[in-house]
């Protein structure tokens, strides 16, 4: 299974949770989730003591934030002529809203070791070259999606990397995967640099390599721009310690 590509509009997740900073809304957003199935909103009103008209205003902008959705359904049960009219109904969106700063993509990590160690229990390929393959086919996936544009800078940024122009280096100055480095630097930079590959392959970006050059303050991997055609898109190096 292809790894989801990782949100790029980090702006407007936050501005969907500072949604909730306003107390009602909030309250109104708290009882919908309690209550686990879609509410109408003169439940949500009577259920949390508020009037009709200001519960409808603020449920109605929780709607338009993405952080509740709506559905209809006639409270009588009845169908068919003089049954009435559809009520609105709320309940909470299933899209998933992350804030993390810096970027941070432990979703993107848990699918990638999730899906490797899934084939390898079934074909016995090692665990390790099946983390390799699926991070690989991850970036693959998301720089195909990028291939329109050419813009590898975009890409390696809308997947948290921060990238930086040094020379003809790209330096990350972010570890989407930071905490889970600092436990396992050997399998997670190496994911990384296979992740970053991928990406450059799927993007067409033939005269790029990601290399492995770990050093403090940034991520393992480094990209150098502007390789003769047909450089290999994944340099591996020894990865020290982070013990």
């Amino acid at each position: 299974m292809p790894a989801d590509k990782p949100r790029a509009d980090p702006q407007g997740d936050v501005a969907r949770v500072g949604l909730l900073a306003e107390p009602t809304r909030r309250q109104l957003y708290e009882y919908v989730v309690d209550r686990g199935r879609a509410v109408s909103r003169e439940e949500a009103a009577e259920g949390t003591g508020l009037p009709l008209h200001t519960a409808k205003f603020h449920l109605d902008k929780l709607v338009d934030g993405g952080l509740l959705v709506t559905e209809f359904h006639k409270l009588t049960g009845r169908t068919g002529p003089g049954s009435g009219r559809p009520s609105k109904h709320y309940r909470r969106n299933d899209a998933e809203i992350a804030v993390a700063l810096p970027p941070r993509h432990y979703d993107l990590l848990s699918t990638v070791l999730a899906d490797a160690v899934a084939t390898a229990s079934v074909t016995a390929e090692p665990v390790q070259q099946a983390v390799s393959r699926v991070a690989r086919d991850a970036g693959l996936a998301i720089g195909r999606q990028h291939a329109d544009h050419q813009d590898v800078v975009t890409a390696l940024h809308s997947c948290g990397y921060e990238p930086v122009t040094a020379g003809r280096d790209l330096i990350l100055r972010n570890c989407p995967f930071h905490q889970a480095v600092a436990r396992h630097p050997q399998l997670v930079c190496g994911l990384n640099l296979d992740f970053i590959g991928g990406l450059l392959e799927g993007m067409g970006a033939d005269d790029s390599e990601a290399r492995l050059t770990p050093a403090p303050g940034q991520c393992c991997v480094t990209v150098r721009m502007g390789q003769p055609a047909g450089t290999a898109s994944a340099a591996r190096g020894p990865i020290p310690s982070r013990g």
